[in-house]
């Protein structure tokens, strides 16, 4: 029989795992609420013409990276990234009608059929926001304050903030037209992509990491010098109010971005480069003013950012300990009445696990000492009759005898305090 494993380039997340996951996953929405973001969740599955029109259909990720399929008479992809869903849920709900600026954050599974490396896998997972009606480069300012806070607060001791302008139509017109002019002496030394990008989306060339690409590149012009007056005045006022949060940045001439629907503010931001390496671009984003429009809706100014949860794992990885289970249930016999005290225990907040299989009163303890459990208590037919229980305390090595009927108020108290020494040691 064949045997049945993970699709490659997709991962299990196993318990011991997930803790390190969560406490990521947590401080986000936490600093997000703060900031006064609110949380969104869009399908997994979105018509693939909504990337094709997102994303751009000359990018990468949707001539090589997504997995789409038809179904029935649907064309149908699992989302490569969580912007174009954000804007689809924005756009459908009418949620521009309830305020005149909103402010979303999501968490979610992303696919893409690209390379797998450390970090990288082909089901993923982003941590994203989006501020929908805010053109000011205040909102840019207050979004890349409150990203640095988050990577401070899960462990990032320096995040770094690269800094660019992708420009409106008009400046990016005149930079497309500047750079196909550079770049065309020098084609034939390109890769055959970029022969062909030169055509449809010639900024991408800025992004190719084929050497032949590179080499050609050095030297390019940098956008930043032909930004209009409109643009340049936003830039600069965004680098002024970055100054005055003490958010420390660096401005890149050459930040390109993969996505056809950026505007404008691009960022990144970089850290824990001891842990990554040279790939230590913990998230990235910036503008997309005219994203909203281009997918059926009124002109709406827009701002986000999406960040990969697996790399600032890596980045802030540390020792999470697993939820520890506050009270194991050993049963000698009496299973009924064993299941019935934990679930009393569980209605008062305490973690409790239950053993019925029928094993030995040492071999079950042995089990609460390798589940970290802190304390444990033993009930059999005797102490079913009696009404009274020891709850051992199993990091102080100590036993008190608790009545039934008040175990649930005796194994809180012993939670909220230090382990206590006592006389009568547990056996195990």
């Amino acid at each position: 029989m064949t045997t049945l494993r993970s699709v490659k380039g997709m991962k299990d997340y196993l318990p011991k795992e997930v803790p390190a996951y969560r406490r990521i996953e947590e401080a986000f929405a936490r600093v997000m609420q703060r900031s006064g973001f609110r949380e969104m969740r869009t399908p997994i599955v979105e018509p693939t013409a909504l990337f094709v029109r997102a994303i751009g259909e000359v990018t990468d990720v949707v001539e090589k990276e997504m997995y789409s399929f038809q179904h029935h008479d649907e064309a149908l992809t699992l989302r490569p990234e969580g912007t174009a869903g954000v804007v689809r849920a924005y756009l459908q709900n009418n949620l521009g009608n309830d305020e005149p600026v909103t402010k979303v954050f999501y968490q979610g599974a992303m696919f893409r059929a690209e390379r797998t490396q450390r970090g990288r896998y082909r089901q993923f997972h982003q941590l994203g926001a989006e501020v929908f009606g805010d053109p000011s480069p205040a909102a840019d300012a207050d979004l890349l304050v409150t990203l640095v806070v988050f990577l401070r607060e899960i462990g990032v001791s320096s995040p770094e903030v690269i800094l660019g302008s992708i420009g409106g139509k008009a400046t990016r017109a005149a930079f497309r037209e500047s750079l196909v002019d550079f770049l065309t002496p020098k084609l034939a030394t390109m890769s055959e992509e970029s022969k062909r990008r030169i055509l449809t989306n010639p900024l991408r060339i800025l992004d190719s990491k084929h050497p032949g690409d590179r080499a050609a590149c050095e030297g390019a012009p940098s956008i930043l010098d032909v930004l209009d007056a409109d643009d340049q005045s936003h830039f600069d006022a965004l680098r002024r109010y970055l100054d005055a949060l003490a958010v420390p940045y660096r401005v890149d001439r050459g930040l390109v971005r993969g996505l056809d629907y950026y505007s404008r503010t691009l960022f990144e931001i970089k850290g824990a480069t001891e842990k990554l390496g040279a790939g230590d671009t913990l998230l990235g984003g910036g503008r997309y003013d005219g994203l909203v429009e281009e997918l059926g809706g009124r002109a709406t100014p827009a701002i986000g950012f999406a960040a990969g949860l697996e790399r600032l794992v890596i980045a802030t990885e540390e020792n999470v300990a697993p939820p520890r289970i506050d009270v194991f249930v050993a049963s000698e016999g009496a299973v009924g009445r064993a299941l019935a005290l934990a679930n009393e225990l569980r209605s008062h907040g305490i973690s409790v696990e239950c053993d019925g299989r029928g094993a030995s009163v040492k071999a079950q303890l042995r089990r609460a000492n390798a589940v970290d459990a802190r304390f444990a208590i033993v009930l059999g037919d005797r102490e079913v009759s009696d009404g009274v229980a020891d709850l051992k305390d199993l990091a102080a090595r100590t036993s008190t005898s608790v009545a039934l009927s008040g175990m649930a108020a005796a194994a809180k108290a012993g939670l909220e305090g230090p382990p206590a020494a006592g006389e009568q040691a547990v056996s195990s």
